[in-house]
C-alpha cells in the first residue's frame, strides 16, 4: 500500500481507502493506561469513523444513532466560521486500521478505512464534520489494542464523570460572550429585575448561573416567559415588566390565602401560570384597560383560587399544560358578562 503524508492538505483531496496515512503524534500515559495525541483534518475524521456496528458506513451508521439537528448546527458552526472546536476527538483503532507506532515513536500509521476508528467521545461532531464543507484540523486521542469491554467502559467513564455545563451557567454568561439574541437579552433583563426589585415577590427567589431548591432558574423563567412575549407590542424590558410583576404579585397574594405561596416556585406551576397570561391579561384589559394593576389582575384571578385545590398545587401534574387547562377552566366558571 501507498504512504500518505497528512501533512499534505492538497494530497488529503484525494485521499482513498486503501492507503497508508502517517500523523505526528505524542504518546500519553495516565496511569496504567496509553493513548496517542495528535491532529487530524475533519474530512479525514468523517470518513474513517464510525459510530455503529462496522456494516455500515460511517454516514449510514451516524445518521442512524444521532440527532441530525445537533450535527447540522456543528456543520453551520464551522462554515460560518464562528470559532474553533478545541475538544478532542476519542477513537480506539480498529484492526481494518492495522495501526502502528514509527518513526521512533513519533508517527503513527494506519490504513484508512470505513472502520479504522471506533468512536468513543465526539460522535455529534464527527458527523457534523461529514455535513460540513469547511476543512478543520482537530485534537483527536487514540487509544489502541482495547478490547470491546475496555472500549465500553471507556465511553461510560467520558459519558458520566465528564459532566456538560448547566443550561442556567451558559445562559449567564452569554451577556459577558456578547452572544445574546435580542430576545434572550430581553429575557436575562426581565429575569434579573425579578430577583432585584424591591418590589418583586421574587426578590431574592431567582437562581441565575445553577438550579436550586426552592428558586426559579433562567431556563424555567425563558421557557415560562418566552411564550407571552409577544403578548406586548412593545420589546422593551421596562415596559413589559410592571405587567408581568403586577400579575405575579396578584398570583402570589392569591396563593398566600391558599397557604401555598411556596408553590409559584415549582417549575410545572411557574411555566402554567405564565401559560395563562395571555387569556387573563385580555380579560384586565376588557374589564379594567390597559393600567395592568396588582387589584386588576387579582380580580380576573379570583374564580381560579376559588375552585383549584392547594393539593393541586403542591402536586401538581407533569405537564405544565395540563395543570393550565385546569386553571383556564376554573376561570371559565367565574366570567360573567355584564
Amino acid at each position: 500500500m501507498a504512504t500518505l503524508e497528512s501533512a499534505d492538505d492538497e494530497t488529503i483531496e484525494v485521499l482513498a481507502y486503501g492507503v497508508r496515512v502517517r500523523y505526528s503524534t505524542s504518546l500519553v500515559t495516565q496511569s496504567s493506561h496509553k493513548f496517542f495525541t495528535l491532529t487530524m483534518p475533519t474530512d479525514v475524521l468523517a470518513r474513517c469513523c464510525f459510530a455503529t456496528n462496522r456494516e455500515e458506513d460511517p454516514i449510514t451508521g451516524f445518521q442512524r444513532v444521532l440527532d441530525e439537528r445537533r450535527a447540522q448546527e456543528i456543520a453551520d458552526y464551522m462554515d460560518l466560521g464562528f470559532g474553533t472546536i478545541p475538544s478532542s476527538i476519542v477513537l480506539s483503532a480498529q484492526p481494518d486500521a492495522d495501526f502502528k507506532v514509527v518513526g521512533r515513536g513519533k508517527t503513527i500509521e494506519f490504513t484508512f478505512d470505513p472502520h479504522s476508528f471506533l468512536i468513543i467521545d465526539g460522535q455529534h461532531r464527527i458527523f457534523g464534520f461529514s455535513k460540513a464543507k469547511t476543512k478543520l484540523r482537530v485534537p483527536v486521542v487514540i487509544y489502541n489494542g482495547l478490547t470491546k469491554q475496555q472500549e465500553s467502559r471507556l465511553f461510560i467513564d467520558i459519558n458520566t464523570k465528564q459532566r456538560p455545563v448547566p443550561s442556567e451557567l451558559l445562559l449567564d454568561i452569554k451577556k459577558l460572550a456578547d452572544a445574546e439574541s435580542d430576545e434572550e437579552a430581553l429575557l436575562r433583563e426581565l429575569f434579573d429585575a425579578f430577583g432585584e426589585d424591591s418590589d418583586s415577590p421574587l426578590l431574592g427567589l431567582m437562581s441565575p448561573a445553577a438550579k436550586s431548591a426552592g428558586k426559579i432558574s433562567r431556563v424555567t423563567f425563558n421557557a415560562a416567559v418566552r411564550p407571552v412575549l409577544a403578548t406586548f407590542a412593545s420589546t422593551s424590558g421596562s415596559l413589559i415588566y410592571p405587567a408581568l410583576n403586577s400579575y405575579i404579585k396578584a398570583l402570589y397574594r392569591g396563593l398566600v390565602g391558599m397557604n401555598a405561596k411556596e408553590t409559584l416556585l415549582n417549575p410545572t406551576v411557574f411555566r402554567a401560570v405564565f401559560e395563562i397570561f395571555p387569556d387573563v391579561a385580555q380579560r384586565v384589559v376588557d374589564r379594567a384597560g390597559s393600567a395592568f394593576t396588582e387589584s386588576d389582575f387579582a380580580d380576573v384571578l379570583r374564580p381560579m383560587f376559588e375552585k383549584v385545590k392547594p393539593a393541586r398545587l403542591k402536586t401538581p401534574p407533569r405537564s405544565h399544560k395540563e395543570l393550565a387547562g385546569e386553571f383556564q377552566k376554573a376561570l371559565k366558571t367565574g366570567f360573567l358578562i355584564g
